[in-house]
């Protein structure tokens, strides 16, 4: 099996486009979701939780670029979960995480890679547009 191209930067690129069409500001989220990357899925995954009550718009760019990536992964055959989950709610996020933990250490080391590609793109892109009116 060769090299597979998963549409990364596609979907970085539709990723930025749809987060400036509703909120500027959360084009500033890809930087931090870029750095998040080192910290792994669960963090990575939970942060959309945390803005969820005070950055709506932020948070939803932080879930759809999750989704996104769960996608990707799942075309490559790797599953990762993707409850959905009410961060109230401390036994979902807990078994939501679990779950992450869970996964084989070579999936969560592909995934983290994958992850880390797509937020670069997500970078890139928001560099592109986030000067243009």
């Amino acid at each position: 099996m060769g090299w597979q191209y998963y549409g990364l930067d596609r979907a970085a690129q539709k990723l930025v486009l749809d987060a400036k069409a509703r909120d500027r500001q959360s084009l500033n989220q890809a930087f931090k979701m870029r750095e998040a990357v080192a910290y792994g899925l669960e963090r990575f995954w939970g942060e959309h939780l945390r803005l969820q009550a005070k950055e709506a718009e932020k948070s939803q760019y932080w879930k759809e670029t999750w989704d996104v990536l769960v996608q990707l992964m799942n075309s490559a055959g790797v599953k990762i979960p993707n409850d959905l989950v009410n961060a109230n709610q401390t036994q979902q996020v807990t078994a939501m995480a679990e779950k992450l933990w869970k996964m084989s250490l070579e999936d969560q080391r592909v995934a983290m890679a994958v992850l880390a590609q797509l937020c670069d793109c997500l970078v890139w892109w928001t560099q592109r547009y986030k000067g243009e009116k």
